[in-house]
């Protein structure tokens, strides 16, 4: 048996973004407003601390393969078919990029996620709101 020389997450996160169009903050914004998805998969606690952006909708990471599934039983209503613009979002723009390349390998084709994350869409003034208690 042969085994490969395992990567660490540096080198997974470089490698994986390759095949991602990862978008601004000013872009993700575009595509939302052109019918695109945006997906938010923070943890609770960073949603209450930080807000929301308005419509978007909110998958724990943990859900998201299921819920994103077009073919999926356990579906979300907004993952109407393969051809969706889904842009992931998490914190800082880490832990979006691994998920938008598992939703690619589910046949999401125009999954990808937002460089920064949440921090760098408020960072650049867009909209967010108060996540309700």
């Amino acid at each position: 048996m042969s085994y490969e020389q395992p990567l660490g997450i540096d080198e997974l996160l470089e490698r994986v973004r390759l095949d991602l169009d990862r978008l601004s903050p000013k872009e993700a914004y575009e595509i939302a407003e052109g019918g695109g998805l945006l997906v938010d998969i923070r943890y609770a606690a960073l949603r209450e601390r930080d807000g929301l952006i308005p419509g978007a909708l909110v998958v724990e990471r943990n859900e998201l393969e299921w819920r994103l599934d077009p073919q999926g039983s356990h579906r979300a209503p907004e993952a109407t078919g393969h051809d969706l613009r889904v842009v992931v979002v998490c914190n800082e723009g880490y832990a979006s990029s691994l998920a938008a390349v598992s939703l690619r390998q589910l046949g999401l084709r125009h999954a990808t996620d937002l460089t920064g994350g949440f921090q760098a869409w408020r960072a650049a003034g867009l909209p967010v709101v108060t996540a309700e208690t």
